[in-house]
């Protein structure tokens, strides 16, 4: 049998379900697939994997690992805009959603134009363009 790996659900572990729903649904536009006590799928676009909120110390526990950890956990999102002005919209909806900014929209070393911000719960986005 010759198995690929996919990412067909990221799953988070967040301190709040409700606030963390509340930033992806009504913040953010992402859509509920499914939602349950304690657990939540979202929609997040065609040809996107979905993402999963999940309460923190219950995925530590399933997971068999300790539940406490802080700082950078050693990943980001990154969102590939269209455009600096998809960009700034995409930071500006973020920012009304309740997230925390920590880079500006800004040039890149790169050539592009990018900035970050954090989730409720310190998840990290990039919002990024090439162009």
């Amino acid at each position: 049998m010759d198995i690929k790996l996919q990412a067909n659900v990221i799953m988070l572990g967040v301190k709040d379900v409700d606030r963390a729903k509340k930033f992806y649904v009504e913040g953010m536009g992402c859509e509920i697939e499914q939602d349950y006590p304690g657990f939540v799928r979202l929609g997040l676009g065609a040809g996107s994997s979905a993402l999963a909120l999940y309460e923190w110390d219950a995925v530590a526990q399933e997971a068999g690992v300790s539940a406490t950890g802080s700082g950078f956990r050693g990943f980001s999102f990154h969102f590939l805009a269209d455009s600096r002005d998809q960009v700034d919209e995409a930071m500006r909806t973020a920012v009304a959603a309740g997230a925390t900014v920590l880079r500006e929209p800004t040039e890149a070393e790169w050539g592009g134009y990018d900035a970050y911000f954090t989730d409720p719960d310190g998840y990290i986005w990039k919002v990024a363009t090439a162009s």
